[in-house]
């Protein structure tokens, strides 16, 4: 009978710890983070064009491995986009992607001007996260678009 009340008793999960890293990962990280955390690929080359031009960076390591990541992209004065909020599938659902955007939310107070646009395209129900940070859907006003290249 003692067996059985130990093997029903739920189990606590392990604490896991991580570090916070400011800045860009590299092209071969970016790359296997969105794949692996369900956003498009990204080619090589779009990686290493895009990825210097990087004004904050974040990651999140579990130890040795990078396991989330966001970026905050833009020409540094008028307009700023968030983008790649990614956090890795075994480490979903443990506050990593809020943990990413309050890095991101601090950088952008004190480095956008007052007159700074700052946008970002959310996934339903990714966009509750980003309200928490003071980001308001801007439809019907505006909506987000996207440019389709065209077929070959």
């Amino acid at each position: 009978m003692l067996l059985t009340r130990l093997a029903t008793r739920p189990r606590r999960m392990a604490r896991m710890t991580y570090t916070t890293l400011h800045a860009t990962p590299s092209a071969a990280t970016y790359q296997h983070l969105r794949v692996a955390s369900g956003l498009s690929p990204k080619s090589a080359e779009a990686a290493a064009r895009g990825l210097p031009n990087t004004l904050f960076g974040v990651q999140l390591l579990h130890g040795d491995e990078v396991v989330g990541m966001g970026r905050v992209i833009g020409d540094g004065g008028t307009a700023f986009q968030v983008v790649d909020i990614a956090v890795l599938p075994a480490h979903q659902g443990r506050g990593l992607g809020k943990r990413i955007m309050q890095e991101i939310a601090a950088w952008l107070r004190d480095h956008v001007p007052a007159s700074g646009y700052v946008s970002l395209l959310a996934d339903v129900p990714a966009d509750a996260l980003y309200a928490q940070f003071g980001f308001v859907t801007t439809a019907p006003r505006t909506v987000g678009m996207a440019w389709k290249r065209p077929a070959a």
